[in-house]
């Protein structure tokens, strides 16, 4: 394993960044949301971008009929269908494949399955390895495998689609803690699958035919991140939990830059993604309403700030579509809305 040393935090980064205050005054971009009916107590998160445009999420929390759920959304007509799971799956996250196919993690049962939404047949693939009961955060390859995190076990996982096998890799834990719980998980230009290790302040990749790993120790011991996204030029963004601050690393020479998020050191930022104009967008999760943020990568300025409504709300991950150029985001308020950030523009 290659560990990059610490470096130190780059101060300069820091005066790129508007204040609160200039940020509450920052462009807003139009969101609409839609009302999930069976409730907020599911949890519906991680919504996914079908083929035909329709929307797929999941319903973590609890079991039937509030929860432990696949549900999809017909955006031309805002209906609902839901698709019960077997009790105790309450899956965590759901892609969907070029056939329609949606993939989901069993986060309670060591799984990940599929679902064909044109039959509701199921079909169910236990991980082998009975210590990875959770996995957590899938994305498929070029080839339509899946990459994915197992939390509390500790793991990133690889799932062959067409042989139903799986090869894990189970990262060094430091001393005293349980796990480096893995989480976020993205692929670069390469194929190469970049995910945090939340319990650290550290991010980890895998090489995808020798499945080495390398991590990159972040710049500051605090720092826990969450989420993850990648830009055009393989730069990797994390967003820090703890401390309140969008980073990026550059793999090519290791180095860490730090911005302070508009909403400070308690802003928790959470759910995160990249739009097709290598902007980042984040969900600040620390204040009632969240509110989305967007960085401009380019000129290294946040220039748009929009509440997210809802009580006791949080927004736990968000998905770019290319096609429609739509960010998307399930809602602990019950909802998922979409958000129209390419329409949003950056002072020149």
């Amino acid at each position: 394993m290659r560990t990059s040393c610490r470096l130190p935090l780059l101060l300069s980064a820091f005066a790129l960044a508007p204040t609160p205050a200039e940020a509450q005054t920052a462009l807003a971009v139009p969101l609409h949301e839609y009302t999930v009916p069976w409730g907020r107590e599911g949890r519906p998160r991680d919504p996914a971008v079908a083929p035909d445009g329709s929307i797929f999420f999941v319903g973590q929390a609890g079991k039937a009929p509030t929860g432990n759920y696949i549900a999809r959304l017909d955006t031309k007509t805002g209906s609902f269908r839901k698709f019960d799971l077997d009790p105790g799956t309450n899956p965590h996250n759901c892609i969907v494949d070029a056939r329609g196919y949606v993939w989901y993690s069993g986060n309670r049962n060591g799984t990940i399955g599929r679902l064909d939404p044109r039959t509701g047949e199921l079909v169910r693939y236990p991980i082998p390895d009975t210590t990875v009961k959770d996995p957590h955060t899938m994305t498929f390859d070029k080839d339509g495998n899946i990459w994915f995190t197992a939390q509390q076990s500790n793991a990133i996982g690889f799932f062959n689609v067409s042989t139903g096998k799986f090869r894990l890799v189970k990262p060094p834990v430091p001393e005293g803690k349980r796990s480096t719980n893995p989480y976020g998980i993205v692929l670069d230009s390469r194929g190469r699958p970049w995910f945090n290790l939340f319990n650290t302040n550290t991010l980890g990749t895998l090489d995808p035919e020798t499945f080495e790993l390398t991590t990159y120790v972040l710049a500051n011991e605090r720092t826990r991140d969450r989420r993850i996204a990648i830009t055009s030029d393989d730069k990797v963004w994390y967003a820090d939990y703890t401390r309140g601050f969008l980073g990026r690393l550059d793999p090519r020479t290791s180095k860490v830059d730090e911005w302070p998020l508009p909403g400070g050191a308690n802003s928790m930022p959470y759910g995160m993604a990249a739009d097709d104009q290598d902007r980042i967008w984040i969900a600040e999760t620390g204040t009632q309403p969240n509110r989305l943020v967007g960085f401009d990568t380019r000129s290294g300025t946040f220039f748009s700030n929009t509440a997210i409504p809802g009580e006791l709300n949080t927004v736990r991950h968000m998905v770019f579509d290319k096609r429609s150029k739509l960010l998307w985001y399930g809602s602990d308020a019950g909802k998922i809305g979409q958000a129209a950030v390419s329409a949003a523009k950056v002072a020149m």
